[in-house]
């Protein structure tokens, strides 16, 4: 997950998750800033973030107390600011529900009080919160390989992981404890993080997936939510969204569906458990519903269908059966305008350098369909994704060519839509809204 951190993990593991309990709605709201800083288009924003996979049920996951509105300014990814270590330091991190461990940046000098103003790494100098997981630790000696969290012994005899990535992207450093600050009152206690040395970009990973040592799952949260607005296309503007810690005042409206869990001797070497696997069954372009089989979006014996939520994906990703009846489409609406022998990022061949509102419209809007009638509408003016160069892509991508057989819902189909997390009740829900007016 360099830059955007859109990559793929190499490392898979075996488990499932379960479990049902009411939320506990009596919370303290509080609020802190947010922010996405804006990248160019790069084929390395379309990878989907690392789903990882333990072997672990996670449980029931009690409600916590924590609660709180913010805001954050979109482009392709979302970019949280969170107030971590006592004091707090403000670290960015991408909001990542395909991801488990949650890391930062770390600068392992010892820093003079305050932190540099221009840095924006951490220093664990700084914080009398922060400790460092020896190797002795159960998550750093599992009993069983945990394959989503590589651990090893370093010179100092700590706890060090490393992540690698698709396009040959490493992240490592040593896991961590420390506290994340939001208020004097509002302090969680000491989580499990990554502290990384050595990755490419600024920004750490926030992860929300189900997993045991996800942010959601070792800080108690029983539901999230954002608001994605509108990408903008004039230089400079990147429009506002709104993220929710906790209950959102917006529900009125939602429509729910149950996520998918699958029992544990139910193993899949092809399907991760501890993503947002959701029941979709099947995708209309401007009105016609294609001719793709439910089970194309369903994991097969062997996992391989799976539809997965992620807000770390820029964009959506389909299994081969489901692409090819979605480009058969694009084609017999558009196919003269096709930009020839263009395939952006390796994975993404819709493509056109024509007029893109003009094209948007010969295809018309693309809804994808779920159970009990949940639906995602992608509007005609908003089927085509920006990629730079005056070249316009539909925002889909082969999950073959990723070497990946899941289908993944990435951010760019969830503009202008409120997707909350109620992770209490094991259920995804969507609320149509003007993200940029979400409050």
């Amino acid at each position: 997950m360099a830059l955007l951190f859109h990559f793929f993990l190499l490392f898979f593991s075996l488990s499932t998750s379960a479990g049902e309990k009411t939320p506990n709605t009596s919370a303290i709201s509080f609020s802190f800033p947010l922010r996405l800083s804006p990248h160019p288009p790069s084929a390395t924003n379309l990878y989907p973030s690392f789903v990882s996979r333990i072997k672990q049920n996670p449980g029931t996951r009690p409600s916590s107390s924590y609660s709180f509105r913010s805001t954050f300014k979109y482009s392709m990814a979302l970019i949280v600011s969170l107030p971590i270590g006592t004091p707090p330091q403000t670290q960015q991190m991408v909001l990542d529900t395909g991801s488990q461990l949650s890391w930062i940046q770390c600068d392992k000098k010892v820093a003079r009080k305050p932190r540099p103003p221009t840095s924006t790494a951490f220093y664990p100098s700084l914080s009398s919160s922060f400790s460092v997981l020896p190797c002795a630790h159960p998550i750093c000696k599992p009993r069983i390989p945990d394959f989503t969290l590589p651990t090893t012994c370093d010179q100092n005899r700590l706890c060090h992981y490393s992540y690698f990535y698709a396009d040959g992207t490493l992240a490592e450093g040593n896991l961590v404890r420390e506290k994340i600050t939001f208020s004097r009152s509002q302090i969680t206690p000491p989580l499990i993080l990554g502290c990384a040395k050595d990755s490419d970009g600024g920004k750490g990973i926030l992860g929300m997936n189900l997993g045991r040592l996800s942010f959601a799952t070792q800080a108690k949260i029983s539901k999230f939510s954002y608001c994605v607005p509108t990408r903008s296309t004039r230089p400079g503007s990147t429009p506002t969204g709104s993220f929710y810690l906790g209950e959102n005042p917006n529900i009125s409206g939602f429509r729910y569906m149950g996520l998918l869990t699958f029992p544990q001797s139910q193993r899949m070497p092809n399907m991760d458990p501890l993503a947002y696997t959701v029941p979709m069954q099947g995708i209309r372009i401007g009105g016609r519903r294609l001719n793709i089989s439910a089970a194309a979006f369903r994991p097969d014996a062997g996992g391989s269908g799976q539809t997965m939520i992620d807000s770390g994906s820029e964009f959506t990703y389909l299994v081969d059966e489901a692409y090819n009846k979605v480009r058969a489409e694009v084609v017999r609406l558009v196919g003269p305008k096709l930009k020839k022998g263009y395939v952006y990022g390796g994975v993404a061949d819709m493509c056109f350098d024509r007029n893109a509102v003009e094209i948007g419209r010969l295809i018309g809007d693309m809804v994808m369909q779920f159970e009990k009638g949940v639906e995602i509408v992608v509007q005609k003016e908003h089927v085509l994704a920006d990629v730079g160069g005056g070249v316009h892509c539909v925002g889909i991508g082969r999950s073959g060519m990723l070497g990946i057989a899941s289908n993944i819902i990435g951010n760019v189909h969830q503009q202008n839509l409120w997707v909350e997390y109620d992770l209490a009740n094991r259920r995804v829900g969507f609320g149509k809204a003007d993200c940029s007016k979400a409050v």
